[in-house]
Protein backbone atom coordinates (compact mmCIF):
# COMPACT_ATOMS: atom_id res chain seq x y z
CA UNK A 1 0.00 0.00 0.00
CA UNK A 2 1.42 3.16 -0.91
CA UNK A 3 2.06 5.72 1.54
CA UNK A 4 1.73 9.51 1.27
CA UNK A 5 4.36 11.18 1.12
CA UNK A 6 4.83 14.84 2.98
CA UNK A 7 6.49 16.63 -0.15
CA UNK A 8 4.22 15.89 -2.52
CA UNK A 9 2.41 19.46 -2.30
CA UNK A 10 5.88 20.83 -2.82
CA UNK A 11 7.13 18.53 -5.74
CA UNK A 12 4.00 19.88 -7.39
CA UNK A 13 4.52 23.16 -7.20
CA UNK A 14 7.82 23.06 -8.32
CA UNK A 15 6.66 20.58 -11.26
CA UNK A 16 4.27 23.58 -12.22
CA UNK A 17 7.79 26.42 -12.21
CA UNK A 18 10.21 24.74 -13.54
CA UNK A 19 10.96 22.96 -17.09
CA UNK A 20 13.12 19.90 -14.56
CA UNK A 21 12.85 18.73 -11.49
CA UNK A 22 15.89 16.42 -9.94
CA UNK A 23 14.27 14.48 -7.10
CA UNK A 24 17.43 13.40 -5.22
CA UNK A 25 18.31 10.99 -2.25
CA UNK A 26 20.11 7.85 -1.09
CA UNK A 27 19.10 4.58 -2.36
CA UNK A 28 15.28 3.29 -1.95
CA UNK A 29 14.31 6.22 0.12
CA UNK A 30 10.89 5.81 -2.41
CA UNK A 31 12.15 8.14 -5.54
CA UNK A 32 10.61 6.24 -7.85
CA UNK A 33 7.79 5.27 -6.33
CA UNK A 34 6.81 9.10 -5.37
CA UNK A 35 7.62 10.14 -9.21
CA UNK A 36 5.27 7.14 -10.47
CA UNK A 37 2.51 8.15 -8.17
CA UNK A 38 2.22 11.73 -8.92
CA UNK A 39 3.25 11.74 -12.30
CA UNK A 40 2.79 8.29 -13.38
CA UNK A 41 -0.61 9.14 -14.92
CA UNK A 42 0.47 11.55 -17.33
CA UNK A 43 4.41 11.02 -17.55
CA UNK A 44 6.76 7.90 -19.32
CA UNK A 45 8.70 6.48 -16.96
CA UNK A 46 12.26 5.19 -17.88
CA UNK A 47 14.63 3.23 -15.18
CA UNK A 48 18.20 3.40 -16.66
CA UNK A 49 20.92 0.55 -15.86
CA UNK A 50 24.24 0.41 -14.48
CA UNK A 51 24.94 -1.84 -17.04
CA UNK A 52 22.71 -2.11 -20.22
CA UNK A 53 22.33 1.10 -22.39
CA UNK A 54 18.34 1.86 -21.87
CA UNK A 55 17.01 3.05 -25.33
CA UNK A 56 20.55 3.38 -26.50
CA UNK A 57 20.48 7.03 -24.56
CA UNK A 58 24.47 6.59 -24.03
CA UNK A 59 25.06 6.11 -27.41
CA UNK A 60 22.49 8.67 -29.08
CA UNK A 61 21.11 10.91 -26.22
CA UNK A 62 19.52 12.74 -28.77
CA UNK A 63 17.17 10.47 -30.61
CA UNK A 64 16.76 9.02 -27.07
CA UNK A 65 15.06 12.08 -26.05
CA UNK A 66 13.02 12.35 -29.74
CA UNK A 67 12.07 9.01 -28.82
CA UNK A 68 10.29 9.84 -25.29
CA UNK A 69 8.63 13.13 -25.33
CA UNK A 70 8.22 14.87 -22.51
CA UNK A 71 6.83 14.86 -19.89
CA UNK A 72 8.69 12.08 -18.77
CA UNK A 73 10.80 10.35 -15.65
CA UNK A 74 14.26 9.60 -16.21
CA UNK A 75 14.55 7.67 -12.92
CA UNK A 76 18.35 7.19 -11.82
CA UNK A 77 19.79 9.70 -14.66
CA UNK A 78 22.97 9.38 -12.19
CA UNK A 79 23.78 6.23 -14.69
CA UNK A 80 23.80 8.19 -18.06
CA UNK A 81 25.39 11.59 -17.75
CA UNK A 82 25.27 11.71 -21.55
CA UNK A 83 21.80 12.84 -21.37
CA UNK A 84 22.49 15.94 -19.30
CA UNK A 85 23.59 18.52 -21.97
CA UNK A 86 21.11 16.99 -24.33
CA UNK A 87 18.71 17.92 -21.45
CA UNK A 88 20.11 21.52 -21.50
CA UNK A 89 19.74 21.95 -24.88
CA UNK A 90 15.66 20.99 -25.72
CA UNK A 91 15.12 22.88 -22.13
CA UNK A 92 17.19 25.93 -23.52
CA UNK A 93 14.69 25.64 -26.77
CA UNK A 94 11.30 24.73 -24.73
CA UNK A 95 11.15 26.24 -21.01
CA UNK A 96 7.42 25.51 -20.03
CA UNK A 97 7.36 23.78 -16.49
CA UNK A 98 6.93 19.74 -16.04
CA UNK A 99 9.13 18.27 -18.75
CA UNK A 100 11.36 16.32 -17.13
CA UNK A 101 11.02 14.63 -14.16
CA UNK A 102 14.58 12.98 -12.76
CA UNK A 103 15.45 11.01 -10.04
CA UNK A 104 19.18 10.65 -8.61
CA UNK A 105 21.10 8.76 -5.80
CA UNK A 106 24.66 10.15 -6.28
CA UNK A 107 25.52 14.35 -5.79
CA UNK A 108 29.17 13.88 -7.56
CA UNK A 109 29.56 13.52 -11.19
CA UNK A 110 25.98 13.27 -12.99
CA UNK A 111 24.01 15.31 -10.26
CA UNK A 112 26.45 17.94 -9.63
CA UNK A 113 26.47 18.13 -13.54
CA UNK A 114 23.04 18.40 -13.67
CA UNK A 115 23.11 21.29 -11.18
CA UNK A 116 25.75 23.52 -13.10
CA UNK A 117 24.10 22.85 -16.61
CA UNK A 118 20.51 23.39 -15.27
CA UNK A 119 21.22 26.23 -13.60
CA UNK A 120 17.60 28.20 -13.90
CA UNK A 121 16.00 25.46 -15.78
CA UNK A 122 15.88 22.98 -12.97
CA UNK A 123 15.07 22.39 -9.21
CA UNK A 124 16.51 19.88 -6.80
CA UNK A 125 14.48 18.00 -3.70
CA UNK A 126 15.76 15.73 -1.67
CA UNK A 127 13.84 12.78 -0.55
CA UNK A 128 14.41 11.02 2.95
CA UNK A 129 12.95 8.31 4.51
CA UNK A 130 9.78 7.94 6.13
CA UNK A 131 9.24 11.21 8.56
CA UNK A 132 7.52 9.47 11.55
CA UNK A 133 3.87 11.48 10.48
CA UNK A 134 4.62 9.39 7.29
CA UNK A 135 4.55 6.17 9.25
CA UNK A 136 2.00 7.11 11.58
CA UNK A 137 0.08 7.86 7.40
CA UNK A 138 -0.98 11.24 8.93
CA UNK A 139 -1.39 14.33 6.60
CA UNK A 140 1.30 16.65 6.47
CA UNK A 141 -0.31 19.08 8.78
CA UNK A 142 1.32 16.90 11.77
CA UNK A 143 4.29 18.23 10.51
CA UNK A 144 5.18 20.80 13.51
CA UNK A 145 8.52 22.40 12.53
CA UNK A 146 6.95 24.98 10.06
CA UNK A 147 4.76 25.92 13.23
CA UNK A 148 7.05 26.42 15.89
CA UNK A 149 9.52 28.47 13.49
CA UNK A 150 6.41 31.01 12.55
CA UNK A 151 5.28 31.81 16.14
CA UNK A 152 7.28 29.87 18.89
CA UNK A 153 5.81 31.39 21.65
CA UNK A 154 2.37 30.42 20.31
CA UNK A 155 3.84 26.75 19.34
CA UNK A 156 4.48 25.76 23.05
CA UNK A 157 1.39 26.94 24.45
CA UNK A 158 -1.19 24.89 21.74
CA UNK A 159 -1.77 21.38 22.71
CA UNK A 160 -0.97 18.83 19.57
CA UNK A 161 -1.80 14.99 19.45
CA UNK A 162 0.66 12.40 19.84
CA UNK A 163 1.38 10.41 16.73
CA UNK A 164 -0.03 6.70 16.19
CA UNK A 165 3.03 5.31 15.42
CA UNK A 166 3.93 1.46 13.99
CA UNK A 167 6.42 0.63 16.64
CA UNK A 168 7.58 1.54 20.20
CA UNK A 169 10.72 3.81 20.15
CA UNK A 170 13.42 1.53 20.57
CA UNK A 171 12.65 -0.85 17.49
CA UNK A 172 11.76 2.94 15.48
CA UNK A 173 15.37 3.94 15.69
CA UNK A 174 16.25 0.19 15.14
CA UNK A 175 14.41 -0.31 11.87
CA UNK A 176 15.68 3.02 10.57
CA UNK A 177 13.35 5.01 8.08
CA UNK A 178 13.39 3.54 4.68
CA UNK A 179 10.06 2.56 3.40
CA UNK A 180 10.69 -1.46 2.81
CA UNK A 181 12.64 -1.93 6.55
CA UNK A 182 9.65 -0.04 8.46
CA UNK A 183 7.33 -2.85 7.29
CA UNK A 184 9.08 -6.01 6.83
CA UNK A 185 8.79 -8.62 9.42
CA UNK A 186 10.95 -7.97 12.21
CA UNK A 187 13.37 -11.07 12.05
CA UNK A 188 13.87 -9.82 8.15
CA UNK A 189 15.65 -5.96 9.02
CA UNK A 190 18.87 -6.71 9.21
CA UNK A 191 19.11 -9.21 6.38
CA UNK A 192 17.44 -5.96 4.54
CA UNK A 193 20.33 -4.01 6.01
CA UNK A 194 22.65 -6.50 5.24
CA UNK A 195 21.92 -6.65 1.28
CA UNK A 196 21.32 -3.14 1.25
CA UNK A 197 25.18 -2.18 2.35
CA UNK A 198 25.90 -4.96 -0.02
CA UNK A 199 24.32 -3.09 -2.99
CA UNK A 200 25.35 0.21 -1.96
CA UNK A 201 28.99 -0.71 -1.83
CA UNK A 202 28.62 -2.74 -5.19
CA UNK A 203 27.08 -0.29 -7.15
CA UNK A 204 27.51 3.05 -5.89
CA UNK A 205 30.57 3.38 -4.16
CA UNK A 206 32.31 1.16 -6.56
CA UNK A 207 31.10 3.81 -9.52
CA UNK A 208 32.28 6.87 -7.89
CA UNK A 209 35.34 5.91 -5.98
CA UNK A 210 38.38 3.96 -6.25
CA UNK A 211 38.66 2.63 -3.23
CA UNK A 212 41.49 0.01 -2.90
CA UNK A 213 40.59 -2.05 0.40
CA UNK A 214 36.83 -2.69 0.45
CA UNK A 215 37.39 -4.65 3.89
CA UNK A 216 38.70 -1.69 5.25
CA UNK A 217 35.91 0.45 3.78
CA UNK A 218 33.30 -1.68 5.06
CA UNK A 219 35.08 -1.09 9.41
CA UNK A 220 35.36 2.83 8.08
CA UNK A 221 31.19 2.41 7.77
CA UNK A 222 30.72 0.80 11.08
CA UNK A 223 33.31 3.62 13.08
CA UNK A 224 31.21 6.35 11.09
CA UNK A 225 27.96 4.46 13.19
CA UNK A 226 29.79 4.63 16.25
CA UNK A 227 30.72 8.48 15.72
CA UNK A 228 27.24 9.59 14.38
CA UNK A 229 25.89 12.50 16.12
CA UNK A 230 29.71 13.58 16.95
CA UNK A 231 32.10 16.09 16.12
CA UNK A 232 33.92 14.39 13.57
CA UNK A 233 38.05 14.52 13.33
CA UNK A 234 39.31 13.35 9.78
CA UNK A 235 42.44 12.47 11.62
CA UNK A 236 41.25 10.64 14.55
CA UNK A 237 39.07 8.28 12.28
CA UNK A 238 42.28 7.59 10.38
CA UNK A 239 44.45 6.97 13.11
CA UNK A 240 41.43 4.06 14.39
CA UNK A 241 41.82 2.45 11.06
CA UNK A 242 45.09 2.92 9.86
CA UNK A 243 44.71 5.70 6.70
CA UNK A 244 45.66 8.88 6.28
CA UNK A 245 43.57 11.66 7.40
CA UNK A 246 42.51 12.52 3.18
CA UNK A 247 41.55 8.89 2.97
CA UNK A 248 39.36 9.22 5.92
CA UNK A 249 38.39 12.72 4.91
CA UNK A 250 37.33 11.36 1.16
CA UNK A 251 35.60 8.26 2.17
CA UNK A 252 33.22 10.69 4.43
CA UNK A 253 33.13 13.02 1.65
CA UNK A 254 31.94 9.58 -0.11
CA UNK A 255 29.43 8.73 2.38
CA UNK A 256 27.88 12.28 1.86
CA UNK A 257 27.61 11.96 -1.92
CA UNK A 258 25.64 9.27 -1.51
CA UNK A 259 23.42 10.27 0.84
CA UNK A 260 24.51 8.39 3.71
CA UNK A 261 25.95 11.35 5.85
CA UNK A 262 25.87 14.48 6.19
CA UNK A 263 27.51 17.10 8.46
CA UNK A 264 25.98 20.07 10.38
CA UNK A 265 28.47 23.04 10.69
CA UNK A 266 29.39 24.94 13.98
CA UNK A 267 28.24 28.26 14.74
CA UNK A 268 30.45 30.71 16.21
CA UNK A 269 28.88 34.04 15.49
CA UNK A 270 31.44 36.06 17.22
CA UNK A 271 35.42 35.58 16.34
CA UNK A 272 36.03 36.68 20.14
CA UNK A 273 34.61 34.14 21.59
CA UNK A 274 36.36 30.51 22.01
CA UNK A 275 34.04 27.68 20.41
CA UNK A 276 34.39 24.45 18.44
CA UNK A 277 34.65 24.56 15.06
CA UNK A 278 34.07 21.40 14.08
CA UNK A 279 31.19 19.87 11.83
CA UNK A 280 28.94 17.46 13.76
CA UNK A 281 28.18 14.30 11.10
CA UNK A 282 25.61 12.12 11.31
CA UNK A 283 24.87 8.74 9.60
CA UNK A 284 21.76 9.35 7.75
CA UNK A 285 19.60 6.68 9.00
CA UNK A 286 19.66 4.85 11.93
CA UNK A 287 18.45 1.46 11.04
CA UNK A 288 22.36 1.32 8.76
CA UNK A 289 23.78 2.56 12.20
CA UNK A 290 22.32 -0.48 14.22
CA UNK A 291 22.99 -2.46 11.65
CA UNK A 292 26.69 -1.60 11.25
CA UNK A 293 27.07 -1.63 15.09
CA UNK A 294 25.82 -4.89 15.01
CA UNK A 295 22.49 -4.48 17.24
CA UNK A 296 20.45 -7.63 16.78
CA UNK A 297 17.26 -6.48 18.51
CA UNK A 298 15.26 -2.97 19.75
CA UNK A 299 15.71 -4.24 22.93
CA UNK A 300 19.80 -4.75 22.80
CA UNK A 301 19.53 -0.90 21.78
CA UNK A 302 17.72 -0.05 25.10
CA UNK A 303 21.02 -0.72 27.08
CA UNK A 304 23.43 -0.35 24.32
CA UNK A 305 25.94 2.77 25.26
CA UNK A 306 25.14 4.29 21.66
CA UNK A 307 21.45 4.75 22.44
CA UNK A 308 21.87 8.82 23.01
CA UNK A 309 23.67 9.37 19.97
CA UNK A 310 21.16 6.96 18.05
CA UNK A 311 18.32 8.67 19.05
CA UNK A 312 19.38 11.93 18.65
CA UNK A 313 20.10 10.80 15.17
CA UNK A 314 17.00 9.72 14.51
CA UNK A 315 15.21 13.00 15.67
CA UNK A 316 17.69 15.37 13.60
CA UNK A 317 16.54 13.05 10.75
CA UNK A 318 13.61 13.62 11.33
CA UNK A 319 14.23 17.87 11.61
CA UNK A 320 16.08 17.68 8.27
CA UNK A 321 12.40 15.83 6.85
CA UNK A 322 10.71 18.85 8.14
CA UNK A 323 13.03 21.38 6.66
CA UNK A 324 12.67 20.05 3.26
CA UNK A 325 8.93 20.68 3.05
CA UNK A 326 9.70 24.23 3.78
CA UNK A 327 10.66 26.96 1.44
CA UNK A 328 13.69 28.46 2.31
CA UNK A 329 14.40 26.13 4.66
CA UNK A 330 16.34 27.31 8.09
CA UNK A 331 19.98 27.11 8.59
CA UNK A 332 21.29 24.44 10.59
CA UNK A 333 23.98 24.70 13.22
CA UNK A 334 25.35 22.96 16.49
CA UNK A 335 27.18 24.41 19.19
CA UNK A 336 29.89 23.90 21.76
CA UNK A 337 32.00 26.18 23.69
CA UNK A 338 35.66 25.79 25.01
CA UNK A 339 34.13 25.01 28.50
CA UNK A 340 31.76 22.27 27.28
CA UNK A 341 28.82 23.66 26.98
CA UNK A 342 26.56 22.34 24.12
CA UNK A 343 23.69 22.90 21.98
CA UNK A 344 22.43 19.80 19.83
CA UNK A 345 21.15 21.73 16.73
CA UNK A 346 20.60 25.68 16.34
CA UNK A 347 18.04 26.22 13.69
CA UNK A 348 18.84 29.85 12.01
CA UNK A 349 15.50 31.70 9.76
CA UNK A 350 15.07 35.37 9.28
CA UNK A 351 17.23 36.43 11.72
CA UNK A 352 16.13 34.29 14.63
CA UNK A 353 17.83 31.25 16.72
CA UNK A 354 16.08 28.18 17.50
CA UNK A 355 17.50 26.36 19.50
CA UNK A 356 17.35 22.05 20.38
CA UNK A 357 18.63 19.73 22.68
CA UNK A 358 17.88 15.83 22.17
CA UNK A 359 17.58 13.48 25.27
CA UNK A 360 17.32 9.78 25.25
CA UNK A 361 15.24 9.52 28.46
CA UNK A 362 11.31 10.18 29.42
CA UNK A 363 11.75 12.36 32.01
CA UNK A 364 13.41 15.94 31.18
CA UNK A 365 14.10 18.73 33.63
CA UNK A 366 15.92 22.01 33.85
CA UNK A 367 19.20 21.09 33.28
CA UNK A 368 18.69 19.69 29.95
CA UNK A 369 18.21 22.99 29.13
CA UNK A 370 21.68 24.23 30.56
CA UNK A 371 23.23 24.23 26.99
CA UNK A 372 20.77 26.45 25.58
CA UNK A 373 21.04 29.17 28.76
CA UNK A 374 24.66 28.55 28.08
CA UNK A 375 23.97 29.50 24.09
CA UNK A 376 22.06 32.69 25.26
CA UNK A 377 24.39 33.78 27.89
CA UNK A 378 27.52 33.66 24.92
CA UNK A 379 25.17 35.86 22.16
CA UNK A 380 22.84 38.41 24.26
CA UNK A 381 22.52 40.52 21.31
CA UNK A 382 21.03 37.13 19.22
CA UNK A 383 17.14 36.74 18.99
CA UNK A 384 17.14 33.17 20.60
CA UNK A 385 13.45 31.42 20.60
CA UNK A 386 11.98 29.68 23.43
CA UNK A 387 14.42 26.39 23.22
CA UNK A 388 12.93 22.89 22.95
CA UNK A 389 14.06 19.75 24.49
CA UNK A 390 12.89 17.26 22.27
CA UNK A 391 12.45 13.97 24.32
CA UNK A 392 10.54 10.36 24.50
CA UNK A 393 9.09 12.20 26.93
CA UNK A 394 4.82 12.06 28.04
CA UNK A 395 3.85 15.57 27.05
CA UNK A 396 5.01 19.43 26.28
CA UNK A 397 5.49 21.20 30.23
CA UNK A 398 8.03 23.99 30.71
CA UNK A 399 11.24 22.95 32.23
CA UNK A 400 12.62 26.31 32.63
CA UNK A 401 11.70 30.15 32.23
CA UNK A 402 12.30 29.84 27.96
CA UNK A 403 12.23 26.43 27.48
CA UNK A 404 10.22 23.32 27.53
CA UNK A 405 10.03 19.73 26.90
CA UNK A 406 9.01 18.21 23.63
CA UNK A 407 7.53 14.82 22.76
CA UNK A 408 9.13 13.55 20.03
CA UNK A 409 6.44 11.90 18.24
CA UNK A 410 4.57 15.25 18.12
CA UNK A 411 1.07 15.43 15.73
CA UNK A 412 -1.54 17.87 14.70
CA UNK A 413 -2.41 20.98 16.43
CA UNK A 414 -5.41 20.47 18.29
CA UNK A 415 -8.31 23.00 17.78
CA UNK A 416 -8.62 26.02 19.52
CA UNK A 417 -11.45 26.37 22.58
Amino acid sequence: MYTPRFLTARLETLARSFPAVVVSGARQVGKSTLLKQVFGHQAEMIVFDPVQDIGNARQDPDLFLDNHPPPVILDEIHYVPELVAALKRRIDLDRHPGQYLLTGSQQWHVLRSLAESLAGRSVFLDLEGFCLGEMAREEASAAWLGDWLQDPEGFVQRRRTRLNLPHPPFELVWRGSLPEAVSLPREAVPDFWGAYFRTYVERDVRLLSEVSDWHTFGRFVRIAAALTAQEINASHVGRELGITPQTARRWLDLLVATFQWYEVPAYSGNAIKRVSGKPKGYLSDTGLACWAQAVSSPAALGGHPLWGHFFESFVASELRKQMAMLSPAPRLHHWRSAGGAEVDLILERDGRFYPIEIKAKRRVSRADARGIKAFRDAYPDLKVAPGLVIAPCERMERISDLDYAMPWDLGKAMPRG
